[in-house]
């Protein structure tokens, strides 16, 4: 089974049961306060999960591309990807564990065929705060999982939340198939890692709420957030043994064996996955920077040059393995077709930008030569390997490259562990900002998200209607908005944009949410950020008759519970994009 047949399969299956198809969100969240991308299915749902009623109403499915960077330096193994698709269905407040179960069983079994003798589960197993799931447990027994495989795990592996120190939370269960391999132990079960049991599907129940004081209390909305692979399903249902032996890589791994003179399975792999996530972020208006978004597509688009070096493909031909992807991605996503020449300029830009830095290396690497020929020494060591990487781009690979040709060797288990710490910081890094993003809908972060609209609106009152937002990042502590201007702001109109900001909150205006059709709020004048993105029926929020724009939420009711703003910074993001910093006087 093809991978667009699994998605279209599993959305037609939850239409049928009365959920309604909602778009995806941008890979770029459009309203999280501090995440870099879409990570999860769950993330541009966290107002609903938290209360804000939905436009498309309580039982919502989509497709969301997601993307994950903790385990760049990963791929090129057979399991790790940075952009894959999830499949999900949410009850907001409607359905809950029963019928969640119900249905996932209905999907795997008779959509997807796969016989029940394949299927284990695993449920919560319970604790001192948290009772045992034999709810769950006992709604799977009664649709025909036998209890011998019907296991139970701690929070490790069954519980979910909350993403902060407080919030949603609740025990999951998780779906698991049975490879065929052999057991690798008397013990062997869903918990191993022996390849046996791979998991497919899980379905989060939201139905606690954690205290500041470490309480949990039954939440008035109990919600369903479930989530299934859908490169990890197709590889599964195809009897494959990863995702690159599927329709979704194979054509791309193809061409680029048939056309470089070395074949390495590792570098192929990198190749093919990292320049699928980069035609999906440029398709998502992500440029190459050395700033946050940016430069992890950067990073992405570099590591597939050095591994196209690395077998020997000419990268001066990039514009062919660009088009490669771009021809299989395009069943699944038809967006790579509309945006192909932006596509294919950004990454050839990056192409020659990134062989300067390479010459830039070489330099700096003579003179590290001439350094170690000075003091007779013949090592590289690991922190020099590290800083060539770090400060010039310079891929360890090729400075072990150049060392050999002139007689020197290098610290590669020293580089390995100064990359290594660089690694764990950088993770425990984005593991903060993940968790702060999701949870952080404070009182705070929500009065800077209705500034937002007051900002865009007077922005384009000062600059022109060119301005156009391009993203927005918000903490409790400030907000930064980027958005299109060719030049520079000066001080004299930053003034002007923070005083009808601030003239607007003093006047008290009320903030309004309506819900219609798209097509009835584009006719009503309301601004649209991503209009590809949304579902026929939206919310549009009004601040008095100055701004109108369609949002998700959630906002103050009134600008009279916002303070007065000052913009504090103002500086350059890329070519053509300005950024503001705006912050509440104290």
């Amino acid at each position: 089974m093809k991978a667009i047949e699994i998605r279209n399969k599993y959305l037609a299956f939850f239409e049928k049961n009365g959920h309604k198809i909602i778009p995806g969100a941008p890979l770029v969240p459009e309203n999280d306060p501090t995440v870099l991308f879409t990570t999860a299915g769950m993330h541009p749902l966290v107002p609903y999960l938290s209360g804000e009623k939905h436009p498309s109403g309580t039982r919502l499915t989509d497709y969301q591309k997601c993307l994950r960077t903790d385990d760049i330096d990963e791929v090129g193994d057979p399991c790790h990807l940075t952009f894959f698709e999830m499949l999900g269905n949410w009850s907001l407040g409607d359905y809950f564990k029963e019928e969640a179960i119900r249905l996932s069983f209905k999907f795997l079994t008779e959509e997807l065929e796969i016989p029940v003798e394949r299927l284990s589960v695993t449920c919560f197993e319970g604790d001192q705060e948290v009772p045992r799931d034999t709810e769950a447990a006992a709604i799977w027994e009664s649709v025909g999982i036998p209890k011998e495989r019907i296991y139970f795990n701690g929070r490790r592996e069954n519980w979910w939340g909350p993403a902060g120190q407080t919030g949603p939370c609740g025990p999951d269960t998780e779906m698991f198939y049975d490879t065929g391999k052999p057991k690798c132990s008397e013990n062997c079960n869903p918990s191993c890692n022996c390849g046996k049991y791979v998991e497919i599907w899980n379905d989060v129940f939201m139905q606690y709420n954690k205290t500041e004081d470490g309480k949990y209390e039954k939440l008035s909305q109990r919600n369903v957030d479930t989530g299934l692979g859908l490169e990890r399903a197709t590889y599964l249902l195809q009897g494959k043994n990863n995702a690159y032996e599927t329709e979704i890589f194979a054509p791309i791994i193809e061409f680029l064996q048939n056309n470089s003179e070395e074949s390495n399975i590792e570098s192929l792999r990198i190749v093919a996955e990292h320049m699928r996530a980069s035609i999906m972020l440029i398709c998502d208006k992500v440029l190459p920077s050395n700033v946050e978004q940016g430069y992890i597509l950067r990073r992405l688009i570099r590591r597939s040059i050095r591994h196209l070096r690395k077998i020997k493909f000419n990268v001066d031909k990039i514009d062919s393995v660009v088009e490669s992807v771009i021809d299989t991605c395009k069943e699944l996503y038809p967006e790579v077709i509309v945006n192909h020449d932006e596509i294919l300029a950004q990454v050839i830009k990056e192409k020659n930008r990134f062989m300067n830095t390479l010459v830039n290396g070489e330099k700096e690497f003579n003179r590290v030569k001439n350094r170690l020929i000075s003091e007779s020494k013949n090592v590289i060591d690991g922190d020099t390997l590290f800083r060539l990487y770090d400060t010039f781009g310079f891929p360890p690979e090729v400075t072990k490259e150049l060392a050999s040709e002139n007689g020197f060797e290098v610290d590669m288990e020293g580089f390995k562990e100064k990359f290594a710490k660089h690694q764990e910081l950088s993770r425990a890094g984005a593991e903060q900002k993940f968790k702060c993003g999701l949870a952080d809908n404070s009182e705070e972060t929500v009065k800077y998200h209705t500034v937002t609209h007051l900002l865009h609106r007077a922005l384009k009152d000062v600059l022109g209607e060119h301005v156009s937002q391009k993203g927005s990042n918000i903490t409790a502590e400030r907000l930064r908005f980027d958005f299109s201007n060719p030049a520079k702001v000066e001080r004299e109109d930053l003034d002007k944009v923070e005083a009808i900001i601030n003239e607007k909150i003093a006047l008290g205006l009320e903030v309004k949410c309506e819900e219609m059709s798209k097509e009835a709020a584009k006719q009503s004048g309301a601004v649209g950020l991503f209009e590809d993105k949304y579902g026929d029926v939206v919310k549009v929020y009004s601040i008095g008759d100055y701004s109108k724009e369609i949002c998700g939420g959630p906002h103050v009711d009134n600008t009279s519970k916002l303070g007065k703003v000052k913009i504090i910074k103002e500086e350059a993001v890329s070519s053509g994009v300005r950024r503001v910093k705006v912050v509440f006087e104290k």
